[in-house]
């Protein structure tokens, strides 16, 4: 959510900050500014809606010279999206500029203080409230006077900072926000996200918990709470530029689904070794594995959907008591944990609030937790006991696709090894689930081959305005993410019911022509979701199926049957969910919408 870019070196800052923030677009915003000093004064250009129009405004950098400067792409939390409440914000005098991610929590009563204190607010902004306390801080020592804000203010923030007075540099804070720091022969820049200064530099720093940068054309310095100089190592990113580009197909999430068996592929085979599994990131023995008795999955969205399978693979193939919470919910529940239990945490940024506090919960419970994240020094990267990544590469399109998926492998892997070291599956069952997953990257790009299929369909229920996803055990799983997909980008109300459920209220909704679309490929499961079909399709349901190779004798029931290859019953997801992605998809397109970067939705959710 919303983005940071600034940039103070040899070239022009403007263009640079734009570019900069066209790479940002995915975390989503409704408007977008630049401030740049000129030599004599910090002017400022903001203007709603797409980063285009402010492009276009400043004919891409052109009228704003300058080789300081920041920038920011702002998704509205605080006052209506407008020009006065676009960043950057400035003090009274102009003196002082700042962007802003994150939520000031205290900001009604600084705000309170500042104004009996003569101060004039212009927007209705959170932000505006650090750059004027700046101004009333200000001791010509900016290190000093960013110090004690940052002591003074609360909630979850990352800032950029310039002083007219002091034009020879940025200043970047960062607290439970994400923020980076790259130096380049060209300068210094602080983002967001890697992305947006990739082109530049390759090496990076993560600012930490309460950390400030200092950024010059030919430095970069770092200071703890108390204004102490701190050493910091930079991280290497190992993706390249293009990966974070659309490469030819109208949008990224089309791409990314194209990248899922890479993603996938990736993910898995480094950690099969020899018919064995090899998690060298889990930092546990065998005989610790053995003593867990409950594992605790907490994550977010689509992220926690990946945690729904994991329970019921976990608790079938090993027989391990999981449960699930959605991070949001753990963190105010007091949860019941145990010091000998695992946590696991799944995100695809590493720097999502709730997921991020609930791994702080779980270490003041004594818990040891693993990271199950795709960015490399992000926040629970840096606070879990344990990272296994996920090599997915750049996610871009604000609802996740490769990135879901290489959750699930993930999982899977941790669920072979604890089930194996537990003694609930032999060698021969190993090596059998083994050979399951290689296939699975295949057998993906074999489902990504019949996607003019799934586009067929989805131009007919272009204009849906309810459908309902069923399904039983993994395949209820499958239909939580695949009602996701549809309402996160297409805007269509979309549900997802436990099949059983229908009966308890649901089934009142149904009605001619609505479209329900059921998962089954859990083979034990099959009659009891037929009956269910039939139930929605004698109140004249439009029926959508997914299901395995053979089981034709769901034609007699289901309108439209989508079948995937055969495979384990606990992989089923991976397998199941492509051509629901395609169906969320396609529906976008087809209506027209920005599929990349749904209304009110941002990449990385990191406040509450």
């Amino acid at each position: 959510m919303c983005g940071i870019v600034g940039f103070i070196g040899k070239e022009q800052a403007a263009p640079i900050i734009l570019e900069g923030l066209a790479k940002l677009e995915y975390r989503g915003y409704d408007s977008a500014g630049v401030a740049v000093y000129d030599g004599e004064s910090i002017k400022v250009e903001k203007a709603m809606g797409r980063l285009k129009v402010l492009e276009e405004m400043t004919h891409y950098g052109s009228t704003l010279p300058g080789t300081i400067g920041i920038g920011h792409t702002r998704w509205a939390t605080h006052g209506q999206p407008s020009n006065i409440n676009a960043h950057p914000h400035l003090n009274a005098k102009g003196t002082i500029s700042v962007v802003h991610n994150g939520i000031i929590e205290n900001y009604l009563q600084l705000k309170n203080r500042l104004i009996r204190h003569g101060y004039e607010f212009q927007s209705e902004t959170d932000t505006e409230v650090v750059a004027q306390m700046l101004d009333y801080y200000y001791s010509g020592d900016p290190l000093e006077d960013i110090v004690k804000v940052l002591h003074r203010i609360e909630g979850s923030f990352s800032l950029g900072i310039i002083f007219s007075e002091q034009p020879d540099a940025i200043y970047a804070v960062r607290k439970s926000s994400p923020l980076i720091v790259g130096k380049s022969a060209e300068g210094s820049f602080i983002a967001s996200d890697v992305p947006a200064i990739l082109k530049y530099t390759r090496k990076v720093y993560y600012l930490g918990e309460n950390e400030v940068a200092k950024l010059t054309c030919d430095d970069v310095t770092f200071y703890d709470a108390d204004g102490e100089q701190i050493e910091k190592e930079p991280v290497e990113i190992k993706w390249d530029a293009e990966a974070a580009e659309k490469g030819g197909y109208e949008h990224f999430m089309l791409k990314e689904i194209y990248e899922e068996p890479k993603a996938v592929r990736e993910t898995l085979m480094p950690r099969i070794k020899d018919d064995r599994i090899e998690i060298e990131e889990l930092k546990l023995t065998d005989e610790e594995i053995r003593k867990i008795p409950k594992i605790h999955i907490v994550a977010c969205g689509s992220a926690y959907h990946t945690g729904v399978t994991a329970k019921y693979v976990f608790e079938g193939m090993g027989r391990i008591p999981v449960d699930v919470d959605i991070a949001s919910e753990f963190r105010y529940r007091d949860p019941l944990l145990s010091e000998e239990d695992l946590v696991i945490v799944i995100s695809q940024s590493g720097e999502t609030a709730d997921t991020l506090e609930a791994l702080r919960i779980a270490h003041k419970k004594g818990c040891k937790v693993l990271g199950i994240i795709n960015v490399l020094g992000s926040s629970i990267s840096r606070e879990a006991d344990m990272v296994m990544y996920t090599w997915a590469g750049p996610e871009i399109s604000v609802a996740t696709t490769k990135a879901y998926s290489a959750q699930l492998a993930a999982l899977y892997l941790l669920a072979l090894k604890f089930s194996y070291v537990k003694g609930a599956i032999s060698d021969q069952e190993l090596a059998a689930y083994i050979d399951d997953l290689k296939r699975l990257p295949d057998q993906i790009e074999l489902l990504l081959g019949g996607k003019e299929r799934i586009q067929r369909f989805a131009n007919r229920y272009v204009a849906a305005k309810d459908v309902f996803f069923i399904g039983r055990g993994i395949d209820y799983a499958i239909s939580l993410e695949g009602s996701l997909k549809l309402k996160e980008i297409s805007y269509v109300h979309s549900e997802a019911y436990a099949a059983g459920e229908l009966k308890h209220g649901t089934i009142s909704l149904i009605e001619e022509g609505t479209l329900v679309a059921a998962v089954l490929t859990q083979k034990d499961l099959y009659q009891k979701t037929m009956s269910n079909i039939v139930e929605v399709k004698a109140r004249g349901a439009f029926v959508l199926a997914v299901t395995n190779e053979g089981n034709t004798e769901i034609e007699k029931n289901a309108d439209y049957v989508i079948y995937i290859p055969e495979t384990n019953k606990y992989f089923a997801n991976s397998l199941a969910i492509i051509p629901l992605q395609l169906f969320g998809y396609y529906v976008s397109v087809g209506k027209g919408y920005d599929v990349d970067h749904p209304r009110n939705l941002a990449k990385s959710v990191t406040v509450e």
